[in-house]
């Protein structure tokens, strides 16, 4: 089967392509079709009665009944060729058997008053071929006949056109406010495609349901999938309801009142009869009460203290309202506007109250990271600027207890180590060491730009902490200058070059603890 797009018609519900013998062949679809009846009979046993009349269905919302003369082996699906006047038109079954019956007295068709068409055959590959080219040319017909209407000057819209399936007859289907004088059209669209013209009017609801289209609940149109039948719909349909009298959200795509606002209507009227009229406020020895909203499908009304205020809302059930009309009526004023049983009922209503979303989760709050991404970015900044040298006297303070334990054994080291052993370094930035210094380097120190502080560390600077971590892999091996994970001859090494004097500030006196942690650090570097 060949799927290309041309080659399916979603208006019929059917696709073309060729057999073995390259003959034209027509499939039907298992959906996309409107106006659908699910066939829920289907899997139940055959009687014994004989059920000779089949549904057929052909473009979009148009069907039919035939009944099968010929005693032809039908199912669901197949492509037949039916009776038409003139000539004959193709189409596909779309219901069989005791459904069918049903369907007719749904629609208001009655069997036994009803002179049905015959079904001549199974569609054969030339009945397809000539179906096809019929179809081909129903675009490009309606187009036309809208300039034809156009140029005549008649207040009409063409809507649709549909070819019959031996290509000798088109139906066009339109819409008119007003009666239209079209026998000019008829004469001149006759001799423009050479067929016999059928015109058939139509209203806005029937032609948004062989359109088709998604309504403002999500779903398919009601119109394009159940919907025969249109009553008439008016704004009572939404008073009834309470329903805001907004023309934007009551109009369907028909540019009409919504079908489905008269779904609900007889269960609203039916619910409203239980409800006093109220036409003056309630009269309290408090002061009035206006009505405000009624909620009809709870049994409840809505009073406030002010009549244009919507502050301070008390419900009031029904059976309430009743009893204080009728002290009204004798003159009299009530108490209070909820009685003791009232005030129970609404304890009761406040319990049984429709469940509500609770962001017990936190979830659903977009920000719901904004905390945590803070809280990680500062450690990372904290950790930062130690590795910068931003933080070297709290990096220093916080490494002073394992530089002094190491201290003995450093010390102990280094008379083994002559002046002449050790390689020759440039000294590093380190801020308890160079701050008397910093005029005198800052311009010797490879990389550092005007304005910058001298207490900020280059980029290959290494952090205390991170060394004293290090230390334990090394193993003890610092012969030559040399440490695990980089090289350090000559008093470089990878990451950047280090420039200014490494000799200890002589006139300013060091603490202890930074001068052995100054110590420490330049003989371990």
């Amino acid at each position: 089967m060949n799927g290309n797009p041309q080659d399916i018609d979603f208006s019929r519900g059917c696709c073309f392509s060729h057999n073995d013998q390259d003959e034209s062949i027509a499939l039907s679809l298992d959906g996309g079709q409107k106006l659908s009846t699910y066939d829920w009979l289907s899997d139940l046993p055959q009687t014994a009665i004989e059920h000779d009349v089949f549904e057929v269905r052909f473009k979009n919302t148009r069907k039919g009944y035939y009944r099968n003369a010929n005693k032809l082996t039908l199912k669901k699906g197949d492509i037949v060729a039916v009776e038409a006047s003139p000539g004959h038109d193709i189409g596909i079954i779309s219901l069989t058997g005791e459904l069918v019956a049903r369907q007719m007295k749904k629609t208001g068709v009655h069997p036994n008053n009803l002179d049905f068409k015959k079904i001549y055959r199974k569609a054969k590959p030339s009945d397809v071929d000539k179906w096809q080219e019929a179809i081909a040319r129903e675009q490009e017909t309606m187009i036309k006949s809208r300039q034809i209407a156009n140029r005549l000057k008649l207040n009409m819209k063409v809507g649709d056109v549909e070819f019959q399936g031996d290509n000798t007859k088109a139906i066009f289907y339109y819409i008119a406010d007003e009666r239209v004088d079209f026998r000019q059209l008829i004469k001149d669209l006759a001799e423009a495609f050479k067929i016999r013209i059928e015109m058939r009017q139509i209203g806005a609801r029937q032609e948004a349901g062989r359109i088709g289209g998604i309504g403002s609940c999500g779903r398919e149109l009601c119109c394009s999938t159940w919907i025969t039948n249109f009553s008439s719909v008016t704004t009572n349909s939404a008073r009834h309801q309470e329903i805001s009298l907004n023309p934007q959200k009551l109009a369907g795509q028909c540019s009409k009142l919504k079908c489905c606002l008269n779904y609900e209507l007889d269960t609203y009227v039916d619910a409203q009869k239980e409800f006093p009229r109220v036409s003056e406020p309630l009269q309290l020895f408090d002061g009035l009460a206006f009505l405000q909203k009624t909620d009809i499908l709870k049994g409840l009304m809505w009073f406030s203290s002010a009549p244009d205020s919507t502050l301070n809302l008390t419900a009031v059930s029904v059976d309430r309202v009743k009893e204080i009309l009728a002290l009204n009526r004798r003159g009299q004023k009530a108490d209070k506007l909820l009685g003791e049983i009232g005030e129970e009922m609404l304890a009761k209503a406040k319990l049984m109250e429709e469940p509500t979303f609770k962001n017990v989760v936190g979830e659903d709050s977009i920000t719901r990271f904004d905390r945590s991404g803070k809280r990680s970015s500062s450690s990372r900044g904290g950790r930062n600027r130690g590795r910068g040298g931003n933080s070297s006297q709290n990096s220093g303070r916080q490494s002073q207890p394992p530089q002094q334990s190491q201290q003995p054994q450093q010390q102990e080291a280094r008379p083994s180590r002559g002046p002449q052993d050790r390689p020759e370094r440039r000294p590093s930035q380190n801020r308890s060491e160079n701050r008397p210094a910093r005029d005198e380097n800052q311009a010797s120190a490879p990389g550092r730009t005007e304005g910058q502080r001298p207490e900020q560390g280059l980029r290959g600077e290494r952090n205390p902490r991170s060394e004293q971590r290090r230390r334990p892999s090394n193993g003890g091996n610092r012969e030559g200058g040399n440490r695990e994970g980089g090289s350090r001859e000559g008093g470089t090494r990878e990451g950047g070059s280090r420039g200014g004097d490494r000799r200890p500030n002589r006139n300013r006196p060091s603490r202890p603890s930074e001068g052995d942690s100054s110590g420490s650090n330049g003989s371990n570097e």
